[in-house]
Protein backbone atom coordinates (compact mmCIF):
# COMPACT_ATOMS: atom_id res chain seq x y z
CA UNK A 1 0.00 0.00 0.00
CA UNK A 2 1.08 3.53 -0.75
CA UNK A 3 0.31 6.05 1.98
CA UNK A 4 -2.08 8.68 0.60
CA UNK A 5 0.04 11.35 2.31
CA UNK A 6 2.79 10.49 -0.20
CA UNK A 7 0.51 11.16 -3.19
CA UNK A 8 0.33 14.53 -4.92
CA UNK A 9 -2.68 15.60 -7.00
CA UNK A 10 -1.93 18.33 -9.49
CA UNK A 11 -3.22 19.74 -12.77
CA UNK A 12 -1.73 17.91 -15.72
CA UNK A 13 0.88 19.71 -17.76
CA UNK A 14 1.54 19.37 -21.47
CA UNK A 15 4.59 17.18 -20.79
CA UNK A 16 2.30 14.70 -18.96
CA UNK A 17 0.21 13.98 -22.07
CA UNK A 18 2.37 11.08 -23.25
CA UNK A 19 2.10 9.27 -19.90
CA UNK A 20 -1.64 9.99 -19.66
CA UNK A 21 -2.29 8.51 -23.10
CA UNK A 22 -0.07 5.53 -22.26
CA UNK A 23 -2.29 4.82 -19.23
CA UNK A 24 -5.49 5.31 -21.24
CA UNK A 25 -4.25 2.85 -23.88
CA UNK A 26 -3.03 0.24 -21.41
CA UNK A 27 -6.12 -1.92 -21.04
CA UNK A 28 -8.38 -4.11 -23.17
CA UNK A 29 -10.74 -1.33 -24.24
CA UNK A 30 -8.13 1.41 -24.34
CA UNK A 31 -6.05 -0.52 -26.86
CA UNK A 32 -9.01 -0.27 -29.24
CA UNK A 33 -9.83 3.40 -28.61
CA UNK A 34 -6.43 5.02 -28.32
CA UNK A 35 -3.58 5.46 -30.77
CA UNK A 36 -0.51 5.30 -28.57
CA UNK A 37 2.35 5.60 -31.03
CA UNK A 38 5.51 7.70 -31.08
CA UNK A 39 5.43 10.47 -31.82
CA UNK A 40 2.06 10.87 -30.18
CA UNK A 41 -0.60 12.16 -32.62
CA UNK A 42 -1.09 15.91 -32.37
CA UNK A 43 -4.81 15.41 -31.66
CA UNK A 44 -3.95 14.49 -28.07
CA UNK A 45 -2.03 17.74 -27.55
CA UNK A 46 -4.81 19.74 -29.20
CA UNK A 47 -7.34 18.16 -26.83
CA UNK A 48 -5.06 18.87 -23.87
CA UNK A 49 -4.82 22.54 -24.89
CA UNK A 50 -8.62 22.83 -25.06
CA UNK A 51 -9.05 21.18 -21.66
CA UNK A 52 -6.30 23.29 -20.12
CA UNK A 53 -7.86 26.56 -21.32
CA UNK A 54 -11.36 25.77 -20.05
CA UNK A 55 -11.88 26.39 -16.30
CA UNK A 56 -14.84 23.97 -16.33
CA UNK A 57 -12.44 21.06 -16.96
CA UNK A 58 -9.66 19.77 -14.74
CA UNK A 59 -7.27 17.14 -16.05
CA UNK A 60 -5.49 15.81 -12.97
CA UNK A 61 -2.50 13.54 -12.46
CA UNK A 62 -1.40 11.66 -9.37
CA UNK A 63 2.27 11.72 -8.56
CA UNK A 64 4.21 9.39 -6.31
CA UNK A 65 7.95 9.85 -5.88
CA UNK A 66 7.95 12.35 -8.79
CA UNK A 67 6.32 9.87 -11.20
CA UNK A 68 2.87 10.17 -12.75
CA UNK A 69 0.97 7.07 -11.65
CA UNK A 70 -2.67 8.02 -12.26
CA UNK A 71 -5.01 10.40 -14.02
CA UNK A 72 -8.61 11.56 -14.11
CA UNK A 73 -10.63 14.31 -15.68
CA UNK A 74 -13.32 16.28 -13.88
CA UNK A 75 -15.77 18.38 -15.87
CA UNK A 76 -18.15 20.81 -14.22
CA UNK A 77 -21.42 21.24 -16.08
CA UNK A 78 -23.74 24.09 -15.09
CA UNK A 79 -27.40 23.61 -15.96
CA UNK A 80 -30.81 24.97 -15.12
CA UNK A 81 -32.29 21.98 -13.32
CA UNK A 82 -31.67 21.60 -9.61
CA UNK A 83 -32.15 25.35 -9.35
CA UNK A 84 -29.16 26.17 -11.54
CA UNK A 85 -27.00 23.37 -10.19
CA UNK A 86 -23.57 22.14 -11.16
CA UNK A 87 -22.99 18.53 -12.10
CA UNK A 88 -19.48 17.08 -11.92
CA UNK A 89 -18.56 14.37 -14.41
CA UNK A 90 -15.52 12.14 -13.84
CA UNK A 91 -13.90 10.52 -16.86
CA UNK A 92 -10.71 8.85 -18.05
CA UNK A 93 -9.82 7.41 -14.65
CA UNK A 94 -6.66 5.33 -14.78
CA UNK A 95 -3.98 4.04 -12.47
CA UNK A 96 -0.71 2.97 -14.05
CA UNK A 97 -0.76 -0.83 -14.40
CA UNK A 98 2.22 -1.45 -12.11
CA UNK A 99 0.55 0.62 -9.35
CA UNK A 100 -2.88 -1.04 -9.33
CA UNK A 101 -4.35 -2.88 -6.33
CA UNK A 102 -2.60 -0.59 -3.85
CA UNK A 103 -5.61 1.47 -2.81
CA UNK A 104 -4.84 4.32 -5.21
CA UNK A 105 -8.18 4.15 -7.02
CA UNK A 106 -10.06 4.78 -3.80
CA UNK A 107 -7.64 7.56 -2.85
CA UNK A 108 -8.19 9.15 -6.26
CA UNK A 109 -11.97 8.96 -5.98
CA UNK A 110 -12.01 10.36 -2.45
CA UNK A 111 -9.99 13.31 -3.77
CA UNK A 112 -12.35 13.76 -6.74
CA UNK A 113 -15.44 13.66 -4.51
CA UNK A 114 -13.95 16.33 -2.26
CA UNK A 115 -12.94 18.44 -5.27
CA UNK A 116 -16.44 18.24 -6.76
CA UNK A 117 -17.90 19.39 -3.46
CA UNK A 118 -15.39 22.26 -3.25
CA UNK A 119 -16.49 23.41 -6.71
CA UNK A 120 -20.14 23.44 -5.61
CA UNK A 121 -21.35 20.38 -7.49
CA UNK A 122 -24.45 18.71 -6.11
CA UNK A 123 -23.69 15.38 -7.82
CA UNK A 124 -20.67 13.51 -9.15
CA UNK A 125 -21.54 11.22 -12.00
CA UNK A 126 -19.69 8.77 -14.18
CA UNK A 127 -20.23 6.23 -16.86
CA UNK A 128 -18.53 2.88 -17.03
CA UNK A 129 -18.42 0.39 -19.84
CA UNK A 130 -20.67 -2.61 -19.24
CA UNK A 131 -17.68 -4.77 -20.18
CA UNK A 132 -16.04 -3.72 -16.88
CA UNK A 133 -18.07 -5.42 -14.11
CA UNK A 134 -15.18 -5.05 -11.65
CA UNK A 135 -15.33 -1.28 -12.17
CA UNK A 136 -19.06 -1.28 -11.41
CA UNK A 137 -18.42 -3.08 -8.10
CA UNK A 138 -15.63 -0.63 -7.27
CA UNK A 139 -17.88 2.39 -7.87
CA UNK A 140 -20.74 0.85 -5.89
CA UNK A 141 -18.37 0.27 -2.95
CA UNK A 142 -17.60 4.00 -3.05
CA UNK A 143 -21.30 4.83 -2.77
CA UNK A 144 -22.18 5.41 -6.42
CA UNK A 145 -25.65 4.19 -7.39
CA UNK A 146 -26.72 2.97 -10.83
CA UNK A 147 -29.72 5.30 -10.81
CA UNK A 148 -30.00 5.99 -14.55
CA UNK A 149 -29.57 4.07 -17.78
CA UNK A 150 -26.94 5.75 -19.94
CA UNK A 151 -26.96 5.84 -23.72
CA UNK A 152 -24.47 7.01 -26.31
CA UNK A 153 -24.53 7.76 -30.00
CA UNK A 154 -21.05 7.38 -31.46
CA UNK A 155 -20.11 9.28 -34.63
Amino acid sequence: MIDSKDITFRPAQREDVDMIVAMLADDKLGKIRENYIQPLPSSYYEAFDQIDLDPQHELIVLEYQNEVIGTLQLSFIPYLTYQGGVRAQIEAVRIRKDQRNKGLGETMFRWAIQRAQERGAHVLQLTTDKKRPEAVRFYENLGFVASHEGMKLHF
